[in-house]
């Protein structure tokens, strides 16, 4: 039996790609592991990400330190796919030959049958031009099928709703690597819902690169609320938690079903970016100053006690110290419970980079980075204070060392604060405990167990 160790990079999307080749590969007698700390045996397949500037040094050095690894015959052969494949596949494979096989994101069967056929012959690139990929990608399936291998904990997932994105914020390659936003059939989606249920699953992180649009490719009408609202009638779906929504025609409706629905997490993840509308403008956000404003109020009122994460962007072309000020004032007045920001950088082939000149110093970038984020993290550190005494329903996710980690509904995997209970007590992971909160830092709570 050859064995496969798939190595994913980047986010949560590509994570699904990579569960479901693996779930592939297994179907065909391949056995599969996944980001081994020290790979060695038959193949390794790396999922790569080409969003910035620094995800694509990643999948970079990652690939060269399997080729050293093949080099020294601790592997046999290395494939590689995923979004850096598919937007540079030609420069990869020319200058990185010692990879067995190259692939974009969307053809896992082209990978599966090269796999299961040995020698590997190389993809042709004859005829193939990637300079204008934007305009040449056209929509293409997703995948067959929704079994995978999950790498995740047995009792959560991650289940994307769409691929692609038809935004096109200056910014942004996102499109240029994905192509047009194409949602996957509602009842695929369910199905793959059940599915996981019975495989154990409780708690669902539905993720796409604009989750809102969800449907507009189908009928011309958003069905985010539909899907969510037909998720939290199956039996076994215990918390239901959203990813990567956008301002502009934001649908109200799914509003209504976080308040009412138990099981839909009072949890939204939503980019703003910015907030001046210089900087909206020439982001291409298509939303204003006053309308995110609005926005924010509106999911306030609606659904109390929403914990609203968002991502913020400094150091954007011809971004002045009085945009940053603005921008300051906003995220004082928002109190987002959740903020990630970061610096912009150049992404070549983006709207941004042909239209305007990366005139913000990069020590300018960093200062305003850093400010930002240290007022962040005074907001975030008064909010986790305000819960000391209450009692929140908690999933734990392991064990270590003295403590048990888990999370509230206001929490997602990986990026947001964790619970943390003493070791005291006998408690499995995957299951729901109610915890009495008793100290809080910026990123993390502590707390103790009823029973």
């Amino acid at each position: 039996m050859k064995t496969i160790d798939f190595i994913s990079l980047g986010c949560s999307k590509n994570l699904v790609d990579s569960e479901r080749l693996m779930g592939m590969c297994e179907a065909r007698g391949f056995a599969c592991t996944h980001d081994s700390e020290q790979p060695k045996g038959d193949i390794v397949v790396i999922n790569t990400c080409g969003f910035i500037a620094d995800a694509k040094e990643e999948s970079i050095n990652t690939i060269l330190q399997f080729v050293q690894a093949k080099s020294e015959g601790r592997v046999k052969q290395i494939y590689v796919m995923g979004c850096l494949s598919e937007r540079y596949l030609a420069d990869l494979e020319a200058e990185i030959p010692e990879v067995d096989g190259w692939y974009g994101k969307f053809n896992y069967m082209e990978l599966l049958e090269d796999l299961e056929t040995q020698p590997l012959a190389p993809p042709s690139m004859e005829g193939s031009d990637y300079s204008n990929v934007l305009e040449q990608t056209t929509p293409r399936p997703i995948g067959r099928g929704w079994e995978r291998v999950l790498t995740t904990p047995s009792h959560y997932a991650y289940l994307k709703i769409s691929e692609g994105c038809d935004r096109h914020c200056a910014y942004c390659a996102i499109p240029i690597i994905t192509g047009r936003h194409k949602s996957r059939p509602m009842e695929e989606i369910l199905d793959e819902v059940r599915w996981l249920v019975g495989q154990g699953v409780k708690e669902f992180q539905v993720i796409a690169q604009e989750l809102t649009y969800y449907g507009i490719d189908i009928d011309g009408k958003q069905h985010i609320a539909e899907l969510i609202d037909r998720m939290a009638d199956i039996d076994g779906v215990e918390w239901i938690r959203l990813h990567y929504a956008y301002p502009a025609h934001f649908p109200m409706d799914l509003l209504k079903v976080m308040r009412e629905r138990q099981n839909v997490c009072k949890y939204l993840d939503i980019a703003l970016q910015h907030i001046s509308d210089s900087m909206l403008t020439r982001m291409q956000r298509h939303f204003t100053k006053q309308e995110t404003y609005e926005l924010i109020e509106v999911m306030r009122r609606e659904v109390p006690g929403i914990h609203l994460r968002t991502t913020l962007m400094v150091g954007f072309p011809g971004e002045t110290d009085d945009d940053f000020k603005e921008l300051m004032d906003f995220v004082k007045w928002a109190r987002f419970e959740r903020m990630g920001a970061f610096a912009y950088s150049e992404e070549d082939g983006t709207p941004s980079a042909k239209l305007y000149k990366d005139d913000v110093p990069e020590e300018v970038k960093q200062q305003r980075l850093d400010r930002l984020m240290r007022l962040q993290q005074r907001i975030s550190n008064e909010i986790e204070a305000t819960k000391i005494g209450q009692v929140l329903k908690v999933i734990i996710d392991r064990r270590e060392g003295d403590y048990f980690i888990g999370r509230t509904e206001y929490c997602s995997p990986e990026v947001d604060p964790e619970v943390l209970i003493p070791a005291t007590e006998p408690l499995e992971a995957g299951q729901y405990y109610e915890v009495k909160v008793t100290d809080a830092e910026a990123f993390d709570v502590f707390g103790t167990t009823l029973f």
